[in-house]
């Protein structure tokens, strides 16, 4: 039971469980006077929204709106019950605004039923509704019934929050000015729950939360009875014994409807389609200032896409993207030293976020001359190895240029080879996403994305491709691609490729964990998977023919790293990535996702020295 209400405890921490705060000497109490009311959407249904409006709001002194919608609750509920804290950040609060929180449809106290990554529709009536119209038709009704406003919101969120704020710059209300998504999904076939399709069981554990609907109006989470109780420390322990993917849904989500959905949904069908948010952002005319993490296990691509997206597509948008050396959510929180799990970046990195990006973002857009630009940068990346904050004016960088890794014979190499490296891959038998067993207990995988690989080097089933030791600092700045040319004596497999930072044996970093052995760290830098039956289409999977030589690419996450002079850089494949991912049964099935023990398929597989990581790296 321990484990369980950890888990409990991790997930409020995670969405943003806010707290009652009982003290009169509050700030927010003090300060802020709280209202709660339903607001009617243009169908008719009902979304219970809060708002805390400053107490010294009048005709001469008007405030803004900064509004959050969100499907984890806006608890505490009543008028009388005050939040610990309101806004993006403690100096926002403090500047002041009027402060909307609200349930989306079919969560908590609001009417309607909650649908995953709500569908944005076309809107040929009047009557037709989303998100975007949501959005719209609450701040129609703000502007029109909080008295003193001045006529200008801001949206913001963290997570699904960060959905809920990228498909609320779709409602284009003349009114809206400065969007923030943080960590926000973009399309569901490479955020979260599946990798280019993949499914990431270290995710199993989150399903209650999303895939069991309310029967009434519920100020506490309905979903817990559902929730998986484990009490032994060494999470793969579960992992093992659940089996295969159909046999933990049958065991314990047969009846949640979320979960039902991926395991009927294996392909990139209208189902995953229509959840896609990238192809409707056109035409934004907005402040539009896109978050993420570095190490963001959860939403990486979410931030990368959506700011991409939008430069191409919506030239009047005042866009911006801000990348941190964080976890998923990490920039809301002060740490003091900042650490992913055992590297250390800086001091007070979250602090210079808050008070010189996101303060600056809202205020101007919000309480100044909104028509201009708030002279913030393009994009402000953090550099994960030099560790700096780094400005673009344009992002990928024009400055970089696109250079290849050939993987041969152990090595990386400036030109392709003619030969090819094997491995023995056994589902029975896969590599392990991380050695550390308390993780796998998690809510939601956190630390593995800047953890030491050695525990993988040296298995039969990896493949290891290592430079000599640098002479000159080198930084990739901008996307990835794994070029990989394959054969496999069996007719599926996974790709899993890992791109590694290799400390000096001698190296003693300034800030350090004890019982961490820093010296020959095996930093991982960005890491991504591959079903290889999507290689030609995410629409229609193929089987691949045993023993032909294929080409599977795909594209890794970004990254603004510097491999520093005395590091070296490292590329390691597998086919399996256990239990962050669903195995493979490395038997083609048309629904890979139903498979059985009786499919695991033992299988040589070959990666072809002409096979290339492809990275832009600055001049």
């Amino acid at each position: 039971m321990k484990i369980y209400f950890s888990l409990l405890f991790t997930l409020f921490f995670l969405f943003g469980k806010s707290q009652s705060d009982n003290s009169k000497d509050s700030f927010v109490k003090d300060n802020f006077t709280k209202k709660e009311f339903y607001i009617t959407m243009r169908d008719g249904i009902k979304l219970f929204t809060a708002v805390y409006i400053p107490k010294d709001i009048s005709r001469k002194n008007k405030y803004p709106f900064l509004m959050q919608r969100t499907c984890y609750s806006i608890a505490p509920y009543g008028e009388n019950e005050y939040r610990k804290s309101i806004g993006p950040n403690k100096y926002l609060m403090n500047d002041k605004y009027i402060f909307v929180f609200q349930d989306v449809r079919g969560r908590y106290m609001s009417e309607g039923t909650f649908t995953n990554m709500t569908p944005q529709v076309n809107h040929k009536t009047k009557k037709d509704v989303d998100e975007s119209t949501d959005t719209y038709d609450t701040i129609e009704y703000l502007l029109k019934n909080i008295k003193d406003n001045n006529g200008k919101v801001g949206q913001y969120g963290t997570s699904y929050p960060g959905f809920y704020t990228a498909v609320g710059t779709l409602s284009q209300h003349p009114a809206l000015v400065a969007s923030s998504p943080q960590a926000p999904i973009s399309d569901f076939w490479n955020d979260d729950f599946l990798h280019n399709g993949k499914f990431m069981l270290g995710y199993f554990k989150t399903f209650p939360v999303f895939g069991v609907q309310k029967t009434k109006p519920e100020t506490k989470a309905w979903y817990t009875d559902s929730m998986i109780k484990t009490t032994s420390e060494d999470g793969l322990k579960f992992y093992r014994e659940m089996g295969t993917l159909k046999d933990g849904y049958e065991k314990y989500y047969k009846n949640n409807f979320f979960m039902t959905e991926i395991m009927n949904h294996p392909n990139y069908d209208e189902y995953w389609q229509k959840r896609s948010l990238l192809p409707h952002f056109k035409d934004i005319k907005h402040a539009v200032m896109t978050v993420g993490g570095w190490f963001d296990a959860e939403d990486l691509s979410g931030p990368l896409n959506i700011y991409k997206t939008i430069e191409k597509t919506s030239p009047k948008a005042k866009n911006t993207i801000v990348m941190g050396p964080f976890s998923h959510g990490g920039w809301s929180r002060e740490e003091g030293k900042h650490f992913h799990n055992q590297i250390y970046f800086g001091d007070s990195i979250a602090t210079y976020y808050q008070k010189n990006i996101e303060r600056k973002f809202f205020n101007h857009y919000l309480k100044g001359n909104s028509t201009k630009d708030a002279g913030l940068p393009e994009a402000l990346m953090y550099d994960t190895g030099s560790k700096e904050w780094r400005e673009f004016s344009v992002y990928p960088p024009k400055e970089s240029q696109k250079i290849r890794f050939y993987l041969s014979e152990k090595t990386l190499k400036n030109t392709p080879e003619n030969g090819f490296s094997e491995y023995y891959s056994d589902p029975e038998n896969p590599v392990l996403s991380s050695e550390n067993l308390k993780d796998f207990n998690g809510f939601t995988p956190r630390n593995y994305m800047s953890e030491d690989q050695r525990f993988a080097v040296g298995r039969p089933d990896v493949l290891t491709f290592t430079t000599d030791i640098l002479n000159d600092d080198l930084t990739f700045a901008g996307e990835i691609l794994a070029k990989l040319n394959i054969a496999s004596t069996s007719t599926d497999a996974d790709f899993a490729v890992k791109i590694i930072d290799v400390y000096p044996e001698d190296f003693k970093p300034t800030e350090k964990k004890e019982g961490v052995i820093y010296g020959n760290y095996h930093q991982m830098v960005r890491s991504e998977i591959m079903p290889a039956r999507f290689r030609n289409s995410r629409e229609k999977a193929e089987a691949l023919v045993p023993n032909q030589k294929t080409a599977v690419d795909f594209r890794l996450q970004d990254v603004v790293h510097t491999f520093k002079k005395g590091h070296k850089i490292q590329i390691q494949i597998s086919s399996t990535w256990f239990p962050l991912f669903s195995v493979n049964p490395q038997k083609f099935l048309d629904n890979p996702n139903s498979a059985t023990k009786e499919d695991y398929t033992k299988a040589f597989i070959k990666i072809f020295e002409d096979s290339a990581i492809e990275a832009d790296v600055l001049k």
